[in-house]
């Protein structure tokens, strides 16, 4: 299966190639959207604590996409692809996401939330860099064993994160869920699960090479290709997250989808990929001249937009988050091209 697909790809002209991608990305996403969705059913129906929706089950699905992409290109033997796929959505959740969501509308901050889970948010990009210095036969890389060390840190932060969460209001979003599918049969419920599962899979089966053959044609590394293009479509389900929450009044949720689906690139994401490969995920130089200071520098970004925003983080904040994006995707490109 995984030959044919390869097969057919490298015979495909260019212009075919981004229209699977688009049609990847796009699927992608609804199935994520999908798989949020009825998970939130499920919970709901099956009795669970409504402060364990938004801690656990949604934001391990709004981060099913990069970790489906990651997973399998690493185990196809693209290390660089899937911890570009990481680094990068980490680099559109918080500049093009959440400065899109500001620019909708004033996202109200909880000082006391925002704060503790900031310092989260910054640690764990910190983290992810630290751990990428060791060196082995093919150079710096992130190891296997520090994929286990963070999955088992995403284990401690979920606890933790159950345990600061239940002094939130999940009660608009349950009643949603609930109302619109009140008749919801259960059976029928985890058949919708199982398949928006399957789409997120395959549509990673099949994105994967045609964003590898596409970097191939263009010359451009694959690591870059990951950490802009598939980074923002794989980041899909927190764009339509962050986009919804904001027009509904619920800004605080886009801000608390943000911050935790980054520590979930790299604890879960980056965690699952090193760990299911031997040798780890390798980290080329263009990582620490490029990937990770741009990482960094949107996660400084924000920890100072959270500084001086006050309780609200404003629409001009969100203009300079946006630019922020906007510069550094420039940088990276116009730095590879020279």
């Amino acid at each position: 299966m995984e030959a044919w697909i390869h097969h057919i790809i490298q015979g495909l002209p260019l212009y075919a190639l981004f229209i699977i991608i688009v049609v990847t990305l796009y699927t992608l996403g609804k199935g994520a959207d999908w798989l949020v969705e009825e998970a939130v059913i499920l919970s709901v129906r099956w009795g669970v604590p409504k402060v364990l929706i938004g801690a656990t089950i949604v934001s391990l699905g709004t981060t099913t996409p990069e970790a489906a992409v990651s997973v399998l290109a690493a185990i196809k033997g693209n290390p660089d692809f899937a911890l570009g796929n990481a680094v990068g959505s980490i680099i559109c959740d918080t500049g093009l996401i959440l400065g899109t969501a500001a620019l909708i509308a004033p996202l109200p901050l909880n000082r006391r939330i925002v704060n503790r889970q900031g310092w989260l948010q910054l640690g764990a990009g910190v983290l992810l860099v630290v751990s990428c210095l060791f060196v082995g036969t093919e150079g710096r890389h992130l190891p296997q064993f520090m994929g286990f060390v963070f999955l088992v840190l995403l284990i401690a932060y979920l606890w933790q994160s159950i345990r600061w969460s239940r002094d939130v209001d999940q009660d608009a979003v349950t009643e949603e869920v609930e109302s619109a599918e009140g008749n919801a049969n259960a059976f029928f419920v985890v058949l919708k699960l199982v398949f928006a599962i399957a789409v997120v899979v395959a549509s990673s089966w099949i994105l994967i090479p045609a964003a590898k053959e596409t970097a191939i044609r263009l010359h451009v590394p694959q690591s870059i290709i990951a950490a802009s293009i598939v980074a923002l479509g794989t980041s899909l389900p927190e764009f339509v997250t962050a986009v919804t929450a904001a027009r509904r009044g619920h800004g605080e949720l886009a801000v608390g989808n943000v911050i935790g689906a980054d520590i979930l690139n790299v604890l879960f994401v980056a965690g699952v990929s090193s760990a299911v490969t031997r040798g780890g995920l390798v980290a080329a130089p263009h990582f620490f001249f490029i990937l990770f200071p741009t990482m960094l520098f949107i996660l400084i970004v924000f920890r100072i937009g959270i500084f001086t925003s006050g309780d609200t983080l404003k629409r001009p904040f969100g203009v300079v988050l946006i630019a922020a994006y906007v510069a550094v995707m420039v940088v990276s490109y116009v730095f590879r091209a020279s």
